[in-house]
C-alpha cells in the first residue's frame, strides 16, 4: 500500500510516502532575500523528489514576519520569497513528486534563536520582536509575555493566511497545509490551557475553534476547488485530563471533534501530530508512537488521515496503512538520514523503485 497512489479531489499523489514539515532555520534574516527560499533549500528539497518520496511538504512557512518561529524562518508574505518557491516547486513536480507547503504563525513561539544557537528567545536587537497570542501567557520560564491579540488582528492574521496560500497557488504549489500543531498560534487558540480568553475566540469548544476554522475558511476560499487543503493538528497536549480543570488542555476527544468540523470546512486530509504547547507535558514516545491518534480520527469521521512520528522502517510503515489505521505516513528524521528511503522501503517490499532516468544505472 505505500507504492499505492492517493486521490484527493482532483490530485493523484503518486504513493504514500511523505514528507513531514521540518524546519531549517537557513533563510536570510534582513534586506531583500528575508525569509526567502535559496539554494540550501532547494538542495534539501530537491534530494527527496529525487529519492521517491511522493508529496514534499516545505518547512513551516510564515505568512507575516512576526508569525515567523525565527528570523531565520522561511516567509511567504511578499513577492521576492514566492519568487524563490517556483524554482522548488518545478523540480518537485518533473521528479513526479507533489509540492506541498505548511503555511504558519508562530505565536507565543515566535522570535526564537536556531536550535542549534539555544534557540531561546531573540531579543529586538538581536533581529526579534514581541510576540502575540490568544492570552498573555508565556510559553515557559525566560519566555516574553506575548500581546493577546485584539480581535482586529485576529481578523488581519486569518487575511495573511489567506494571501500566503494565493501565493502559494501562484509559486506552483499543489497542496497547501494549515499548521495548527505544536503549541503555535492556531493550537494555542485551540487548548484551553493557554488560550483564556471570554470573547468569541474563547471559552467553550466552538469559541476556541473558531479561530482555526476561520481561517481554513478563508485559505479554502482562495484555494481551487480541484486542490486538496492539509489541516495538521497536535491530538493532545500531553496533560493529565482533569475534569474539574478546565483549562487541562486539547484532548484527543476534542480532536475527533474538530475533525468533523474541518472535514465539513473542505479540509481533505488531517496531519495527526502531537504535543508542543505545554513545555512540561510527559510525552511518551516510541516507534509510531502517534499512529494510535490517527487511527481514533479514522474510525471515527470521514476525514483521510496521516500519521507521523518516529516512522523508520518499511514493513513498520506498510503495516500503518494496510491495518487501516492511516491513508499516509509522514517521514522527518528519518529522510534527514536517509533522502532515498522510498527506494529502500520499494526494494523491501518488493515494488519496483521508481528512480529518475538519470539514475537509471543504479536499478
Amino acid at each position: 500500500m505505500l507504492f499505492e497512489p492517493i486521490a484527493l479531489r482532483s490530485l493523484t499523489i503518486p504513493n504514500r510516502i511523505w514528507m513531514a514539515p521540518m524546519c531549517q532555520y537557513t533563510a536570510a534574516t534582513d534586506g531583500p532575500e528575508a525569509g526567502a527560499p535559496h539554494d540550501w533549500h532547494f538542495a534539501h528539497l530537491a534530494a527527496r523528489a529525487a529519492g521517491g518520496t511522493g508529496l514534499i511538504m516545505t518547512e513551516a512557512t510564515a505568512v507575516s514576519p512576526e508569525g515567523r518561529i525565527s528570523p531565520a524562518d522561511l516567509g511567504l508574505w511578499n513577492e521576492r520569497q514566492e519568487e524563490g518557491f517556483h524554482r522548488i516547486t518545478r523540480f518537485l513536480r518533473q521528479a513526479g513528486t507533489v509540492p506541498g507547503i505548511q503555511l504558519a504563525h508562530a505565536g507565543r513561539k515566535a522570535s526564537t534563536d536556531r536550535p542549534w544557537r539555544g534557540g531561546g528567545p531573540v531579543a529586538g536587537a538581536g533581529g526579534g520582536w514581541r510576540p502575540v497570542a490568544p492570552s498573555p501567557v508565556p510559553f515557559t520560564d525566560g519566555y516574553p509575555t506575548p500581546d493577546e491579540l485584539p480581535v482586529e488582528e485576529i481578523r488581519r492574521v486569518v487575511a495573511d493566511f489567506a494571501r500566503a496560500a494565493e501565493r502559494a497557488l501562484r509559486a506552483g504549489f499543489q497542496v497547501v497545509e494549515v499548521h495548527g500543531a505544536h503549541g503555535y498560534l492556531i493550537g494555542q487558540f485551540l487548548s484551553p490551557y493557554t488560550n483564556h480568553r471570554t470573547d468569541g475566540y474563547g471559552g467553550s469548544f466552538a469559541g476556541r475553534t473558531r479561530f482555526a476554522l476561520e481561517v481554513v475558511d478563508a485559505v479554502r476560499a482562495v484555494w481551487p476547488d480541484e486542490l486538496p487543503v492539509f489541516f495538521r493538528i497536535s491530538a493532545t497536549d500531553w496533560l493529565t485530563e482533569n475534569p474539574a480543570d478546565e483549562r487541562v488542555g486539547w484532548t484527543l476527544d476534542d480532536t475527533v471533534s474538530l475533525a468533523k468540523e474541518l472535514l465539513a470546512h473542505g479540509v481533505d486530509l488531517l496531519d495527526t501530530s502531537s504535543g508542543g504547547n505545554a513545555p512540561r507535558a510527559k510525552v511518551v514516545t516510541g516507534p509510531g508512537y502517534q499512529v494510535p491518534f490517527a487511527a481514533r480520527v479514522r474510525e471515527e469521521t470521514d476525514l483521510p488521515v496521516a500519521a507521523v512520528g518516529q516512522i523508520t522502517a518499511p514493513l513498520q510503515a506498510e503495516e500503518i496503512l494496510a491495518s487501516g489505521r492511516a491513508d499516509a505516513v509522514l517521514l522527518g528524521r528519518e529522510l534527514l538520514r536517509d533522502p532515498y528511503w522510498p527506494h529502500r522501503a520499494a526494494r523491501a517490499l518488493g515494488v519496483q523503485p521508481r528512480w529518475p532516468d538519470q539514475y537509471g544505472y543504479a536499478v
